[in-house]
């Protein structure tokens, strides 16, 4: 098959991994990719979020399946041109993708689909966000309402700086106050064709920057999968994702398509598991990072044939996809800086080595080649997946791996999965 992957993060670079894993006589084209990329797939040097440039691209080089990666093209309305020329394309429409674009869209589907989620106040002014954060309570949480690059969420004790966390992002659009929920997070993704969802394996992610959950939100700093432990209170991770597709997923879904904006593409579910239930946190219009680098390379089914499913709207009759035993764990490396104002331009060194590992891959996210260099172009670098047996083999491997890259200032986690070990 002839495939055009949109972005040029880990997330995509999983992506295309996945795919020439399933079939290496794929025509893999990614727009712009990275150098890690460059490696499993043609660089094509076109703007991802142009409409006009990429239908044209697709259509001249008879692409039949075009994957978006990130939210931005989605938001610009990449994936209704691609539909309006007759070309598959796995990834929302504009109106549909609102549901990431959108924190206050998001909320208002969710009510309407009978979804639970936490309370939310939409504020316009400093003055309203005050008066939400006194009537909801401490620990705080502010959320910008449109798309900010998984940092646009505060959550603190420290009502100044909630305040201040608004102010940033009053200037660009309203933000939401929203009811703080306690308990475990858990990532689910769904595959949709606007009317029938088909789920994936559960992951967990780590969104702080240090150990212990401390420091800044970020875009992601690991994750893996599978999650043992929703054995204890679900009887296991099948029933727990049965219940979130019952409850969640398809009521959203269904939602969307009755409102005239059916979702085809990614739901990234973002869940909390409170004691009174499972509830949304937020959703994604796309595949999450770095979650995507741990269920994918456990997926047994070809990604493509799902992907052309959702995309064609074929899902109804093909069974859930299966997932092997392995287990998954993926450690991402960031530039000094990160999330702030990550320093770029930076050698990195010792990725063959690291590559060599046995059991391990890197998904670039963040690297140019630079004649025989490879250097760092943004804050998140590259996510260093191991896969093993056991969680202690697979995390053993990953962190064997990254302490083998060298990169002056660069900063990662050394917790990653620790919680399933102890358990």
């Amino acid at each position: 098959m002839r495939i055009l992957v949109l972005g040029s993060g880990a997330r995509e670079h999983a992506l295309i991994l996945a795919l020439r894993a399933e079939d290496a006589d794929h025509a893999i084209f990614a727009a712009p990719g990275n150098a890690g990329i460059a490696a499993d797939a043609h660089l094509v040097p076109l703007d991802p979020t142009d409409p006009v440039a990429v239908t044209e691209f697709a259509g001249t080089e008879s692409i039949g399946l075009v994957i978006v990666g990130p939210e931005a093209p989605l938001i610009a309305g990449v994936a209704d041109a691609l539909r309006t020329r007759g070309i598959p394309v796995f990834g929302p429409g504009k109106a549909a993708a609102q549901l990431e674009g959108s924190k206050a869209f998001a909320k208002r589907v969710m009510d309407a689909a009978g979804v639970p989620t936490g309370r939310a106040i939409r504020a316009h002014t400093i003055a309203e966000v005050a008066a939400a954060l006194d009537e909801l309570g401490a620990p705080h949480v502010v959320k910008a309402d449109g798309l900010a690059a998984g940092k646009g969420v505060l959550v603190t004790d420290d009502r100044d700086a909630a305040l201040a966390h608004a102010e940033t992002y009053l200037a660009v659009a309203p933000v939401l106050v929203e009811e703080f929920l306690s308990g475990p997070e858990v990532s689910l993704f769904f595959l949709s064709d606007g009317d029938s969802v088909l789920p994936l394996s559960p992951a967990q992610d780590y969104k702080r920057l240090l150990d212990g959950d401390a420091g800044p939100n970020t875009g992601g700093m690991g994750a893996y999968s599978p999650l043992p432990w929703l054995s204890e209170r679900f009887g296991g991770e099948e029933e727990f994702v049965d219940l979130v597709t019952r409850e969640i997923a398809r009521p959203v879904i269904r939602q969307l398509d009755a409102e005239g904006t059916p979702f085809i593409g990614l739901l990234y579910a973002g869940l909390i598991l409170t004691d009174s239930g499972v509830k949304v946190i937020e959703f994604n219009a796309r595949f999450g990072d770095p979650e995507t680098q741990v269920v994918l390379p456990r997926l047994v089914d070809p990604l493509s044939d799902l992907l052309l499913a959702a995309a064609s709207g074929h899902l109804e009759d093909r069974p859930r996809p299966a997932f092997a035993e392995a287990t998954a764990v993926t450690v991402v490396l960031a530039s000094e800086g990160y999330p702030e104002a990550p320093v770029t331009g930076r050698r990195l060194t010792g990725l063959e080595e690291a590559g060599a590992v046995d059991g391990v891959h890197l998904a670039h996210a963040a690297t140019v080649r630079d004649g025989t260099h490879l250097l760092t172009t943004g804050g998140r670098v590259l996510s260093v997946v191991g896969l093993g047996t056991t969680f202690h083999e697979a995390r053993s491997r990953a962190y064997d791996a990254i302490g083998r890259i060298g990169l002056e200032g660069g900063r990662y986690r050394t917790d990653i999965a620790d919680r399933v070990l102890e358990a």
